[in-house]
């Protein structure tokens, strides 16, 4: 049986000693370098080696958040280059090439980034995380020279130095003066003390000057904790940087490959900075489809109530509402399985109304489809968006039972203490987690009471109930999250309530359709969870509309008028209101993060490398500028910034293998639209079939009767912890990377439990064995399944991702 090893080098060596005209095979010791040792050599190696130029940059980027005290952010880049780095495949590919150059600087590489994530700034310890950073980057660097020579791998030096400039810059800009003096120093002391200083000053002396003096001001400024001065001078000794590695180069191709390498790790800057702002945008989307589930109940209520044709607008105004809202093209893009169902769930409810038949089940499917699409979009602000539902359908309840509907209002209870019970979208385990005293007194206490008073018609328990639910929830809200995310959630309190108004006149109830109107101001001006202030700071036109338009539902209500439009306006103006808060939320980190990506435009414009890829490939051109558009837009609009970033990042690998004359080994599956490219990697043409092996319990797919599935993404397991039941069935499903493994440690699951892993071994040290020989591995379209029966804490890995923490634990109760 072949090792791992072998069995992830195999497609490599076989394709390498296939080597191209003219030029040293990617297998020969001096890969890269050409017969004279000028280092130009095969062009697919010097854009993989600009690939690591990137890496390098990126490395450096988690160090410098952690050294600007935000360590979690910092974690999160190391885990995403992990990511990005496994998922690297092909013969061209930053993984393989890494791995067939260089297996010491390989797996040295692969553990000491790990180590930067769980070592260092997992624990906080910036000393280890700074060793951790300098292994990982000092090996890429060992594997460039190995692989293109030491002229290319100087002038990728020069890049990666360049970026370590900008990290300068973008710490001054957020105030944090230390961190860059310290950056700074370091960098101007490793350039000092490098063969690259003497390289450099041989080559171009005048070039020397200009960076050996902008370092030196650099340094000066930001030690003298002058933030003007230092960005001033960042902007000049990033511009020598770029200039001395054209001057340093046997060949512009090597320098301008690298030059894109560092606009991509200047993409991936702003990406860092703008995930410290704040929420996703996600969480204004999932709001939208909050609404919607409080509209669908509603619209079932009055089927139920023989109210057909307003149940059926009902539906038909919130599936256009869904056609013209930024949620449609968020979830079509976050789930598209989610999105599909969603909407043919909601034609089917409509034909359900039309025909008064099976409206209850058709409720409970659009309403399943609304809560997947909510947890897809709002991650682990999820449950505050549970939290304003629940709200919502209390109050419905209440209505139900001001009309003496008590056995109606009752049922509307129970179901939703059945709902936190099954823990929908991981609300039961978010408020016990947040605080036991809130737990016990929003369950226990005040919503089964409520469930009781209801039945008991005790108007003084219903109201005393109904104010603690929202009270515990708001608390909890606040408690959990930033004002940002509890806002959003807000927001689509209030909307369902404008809803709740305009249901209540169109039944003839104008009266409380005006005391509901009054109600939802006097509970806004209360400034619940810092919603009020949080839409006035954000968006004053939004605010103003807001508050008018509230007035105006109540005007309407009590002159027994339609309030159909006010409605519309306001409800609008809450979902508006959402974004424009979470938006907002990015603050300066957000606005630096714009910054840089349209400051990377701007000096791609201005810069020689854009002739250089313009003239090399066109359509590589166009794709990245066409990429880079898109960033600044996200950026602005709020869009999905991760799937920006890394849409540029691609567009910019392309454009690096593009400058050197290998468009055609771009090692990326892309979807490049009117390019003539074959993006497919060779290695992926000649593939056979996979030397991995799983095992029993490995299956194709994921089997109907799992309980509970894990997706295991490139470097994390998803969720990383879960609490099952016994007897539960646990399936962990591949999304991306490499082949995964899911396995037990021996002294991390109950003294009474049977061991468990994929490949069915009998101990740790077979499964991790079996490892190495290729046994136990979940792939592609594969999942490993495991019911448990033994209670307590099982604690497993990701063997092959270990290092860079990849562990889970599955909680049995």
């Amino acid at each position: 049986m072949p090792t791992r090893r072998n069995i992830l080098s195999s497609g490599v060596a076989i394709l390498g000693g296939l080597g191209l005209a003219g030029c040293s095979a990617p297998n020969d010791s001096t890969a890269g370098a050409d017969s004279e040792g000028t280092g130009t050599g095969a062009s697919q190696s010097i854009a993989v080696a600009a690939e690591w130029t990137a890496m390098r940059a990126r490395v450096r980027d988690a160090l410098v958040l952690g050294r600007a005290g935000a360590t979690g952010p910092g974690g999160t880049v190391a885990q995403d280059i992990f990511a990005r780095f496994e998922n690297a495949g092909g013969e061209y590919g930053a993984h393989e090439q890494l791995e067939h150059t260089d297996e010491a600087a390989y797996e040295e590489f692969e553990t000491a980034l790990g180590a930067l994530y769980t070592d260092g700034l997992g624990n906080g310890d910036l000393d280890r995380a700074g060793e951790a950073a300098e292994t990982a980057t000092a090996r890429l660097a060992d594997a460039q020279q190995t692989l293109v020579g030491e002229n290319a791998a100087a002038v990728f030096d020069l890049d990666t130095l360049a970026a370590t400039i900008r990290d300068v810059m973008y710490l001054a800009e957020i105030d944090r003066l230390d961190a860059a003096a310290t950056v700074a120093n370091n960098a101007r002391t490793r350039f000092e003390d490098s063969d690259l200083a003497d390289a450099l000053e041989d080559a171009d002396s005048d070039a020397f000057d200009s960076l050996t003096g902008g370092l030196d001001g650099l340094a000066s400024a930001a030690e003298a904790g002058d933030s003007s001065r230092t960005m001033t001078n960042a902007d000049l000794a990033f511009q020598a940087a770029i200039q001395s590695s054209y001057a340093l180069a046997d060949n512009e191709a090597v320098a301008g490959a690298g030059h894109i390498a560092i606009l991509q790790a200047m993409g991936w800057d702003a990406a860092a900075l703008a995930a410290m702002g704040g929420p996703s945008t996600g969480v204004a989307h999932a709001a939208t489809l909050t609404t919607y589930r409080a509209r669908i109940a509603d619209a079932g209520r009055l089927a139920d109530a023989g109210e057909t044709e307003q149940a059926a607008t009902m539906v038909q105004n919130v599936f256009a509402h869904f056609e013209g809202a930024r949620a449609h093209d968020a979830l079509e893009s976050a789930d598209a399985e989610t999105y599909e169902a969603f909407e043919s769930s909601l034609e089917a409810l409509q034909t359900a109304i039309d025909e008064e038949s099976g409206v209850e089940e058709a409720v409970a499917t659009v309403d399943e489809h609304l809560v997947t699409g909510i947890e897809a979009l709002a991650g682990e602000d999820a449950p505050l968006l549970a939290a304003a539902f629940f709200r919502a359908r209390v109050v419905d309840a209440r209505e139900r039972y001001r009309r003496g509907e008590a056995d109606a209002a009752a049922a509307i209870a129970q179901r939703l203490f059945e709902r936190f019970e099954e823990d929908e979208l991981g609300f039961h385990e978010t408020v016990e987690e947040t605080s036991e005293d809130l737990y016990h007194a929003f369950e226990e206490e005040h919503l089964a009471g409520l469930i009781d008073a209801f039945e008991a018609s005790d108007d003084d328990a219903v109201a005393t109930h109904v104010e603690g639910v929202h009270s515990t929830l708001l608390e909890f809200a606040t408690t959990a999250a930033e004002t940002p995310a509890v806002s959003a959630a807000e927001a689509a309190y209030v909307a369902a309530r404008g809803f709740n108004a305009g249901t209540l006149s169109a039944r003839g109830e104008s009266d409380r359709a005006a005391a509901v109107a009054q109600s939802t101001f006097e509970h806004f001006e209360g400034d619940p969870g810092g919603y009020h202030e949080a839409v006035e700071h954000a968006d004053e036109e939004i605010y103003e509309t807001f508050e008018q338009a509230l007035g105006s539902i109540r005007q309407a209500a009590d002159a027994g008028d339609s309030v159909a439009t006010p409605v519309e306006t306001f409800t609008t103006a809450a979902l508006d209101s959402a974004y424009a808060i979470v938006e907002s939320a990015g603050g300066p980190q957000r606005d630096i993060a714009h910054g840089i990506v349209e400051d990377t435009f701007a000096h791609f414009e201005a810069a020689r490398v854009h002739e250089l890829v313009e003239e090399a490939d066109r359509n590589a051109y166009e794709t990245f500028e066409g990429h880079l558009e898109a960033y600044v837009d996200a950026l602005d609009s709020g869009g999905d910034v991760p799937a920006a970033a890394a849409g540029f990042a691609n567009a910019a690998q392309y454009a690096q293998f593009a400058i050197v004359d290998a468009s055609e080994k771009v090692p990326l599956d892309l979807d490049l639209a009117g390019s003539t490219v074959d993006v497919e990697s060779e290695a992926g043409e000649n593939e056979s079939e996979s030397p991995f092996e799983g095992g029993p319990n490995v299956v194709e797919g994921v089997p109907d009767d799992a309980d509970h599935v894990v997706d295991m993404t490139a470097a994390a397991f998803d969720p990383k912890e879960l609490t099952v039941s016994a007897g539960d069935t646990v399936a962990w499903e591949f999304a991306s990377g490499e082949p995964h493994t899911v396995t037990a440690y021996d002294d991390g699951i109950p003294a009474d439990a049977e061991y468990w892993a994929s490949g069915d071994f009998d101990s740790e040290a077979a499964a991790r064995k079996g490892w190495e020989n290729g046994e136990g591995a979940i792939q592609s379209g594969q999942s490993y399944v495991h019911t448990f029966e033994t209670t307590g804490e099982h604690e497993y890995v990701c063997i092959p991702h270990e290092a860079v923490g990849m562990v889970g634990t599955v909680i049995v109760e």
